[in-house]
């Protein structure tokens, strides 16, 4: 069982579905953990965009939508709701605090956007941005007893991840990155009874 520091340490990473997951929901999903403690973790699907254009549904924040300006399906909780990622790039000042109004850091460059704040305070300090309708949730113990029974992969993220140009590659290309036998696990075919 993973102990409370691990359990704190996990913010800022990557779940990587492993083959055996068979919660089509997160079917070779790559989760960004946005918070993760005693109280439970959440965190987004990066790599599920959908076909609504992020103009339809935030017009004011439609031009600083990175490729595809798209929303993404952030998980299954809460499809009603939006969520704004983004990466800000330079190192933070002293207290790890960038100044920067609107958008508040989760982990390195990535942070969450305050969506209901004008897009043009942002607009000069972002490198890209990406939207999420609803999110991924677990309880307290939840992912915990997900990662013992083998459900997920952990590995590092990287602000790249957040905007990735192809989402649909992101869940082979994090785990090609890997140096270790994770990287063998992106040639696992899509459908395994066919081989």
């Amino acid at each position: 069982m993973l102990t409370m520091t691990e359990v704190s340490s996990l913010t800022g990473r990557l779940l990587i579905a492993t083959p055996k997951l068979a919660d089509p929901n997160f079917d070779r999903a790559v989760v960004l953990l946005l918070d993760h403690d005693r109280q439970g973790t959440l965190g987004v699907v990066l790599n599920r965009p959908t076909t609504v254009d992020v103009g339809d549904v935030l017009e004011p924040w439609a031009a600083l939508a990175g490729t595809p300006a798209v929303v993404f399906q952030g998980g299954p909780v809460s499809l009603d709701s939006a969520l704004g990622l983004a990466v800000v790039p330079g190192e933070p000042a002293a207290g790890g605090e960038t100044g920067v109004l609107g958008w508040r850091r989760v982990h390195g460059a990535i942070g969450l956007v305050d969506l209901e704040a004008p897009p043009e305070l942002l607009a000069a300090e972002l490198g890209s941005l990406r939207i999420f309708a609803g999110y991924a949730g677990w309880g307290p113990g939840q992912l915990e007893r997900e990662l013992v029974d083998g459900a997920w992969y952990v590995v590092e993220s990287e602000p790249g991840d957040v905007s990735a140009p192809d989402p649909e590659r992101l869940w082979r290309s994090v785990l090609r990155r890997q140096l270790s036998e994770l990287a063998m696990v992106a040639t696992y075919p899509d459908d395994p009874t066919l081989n």
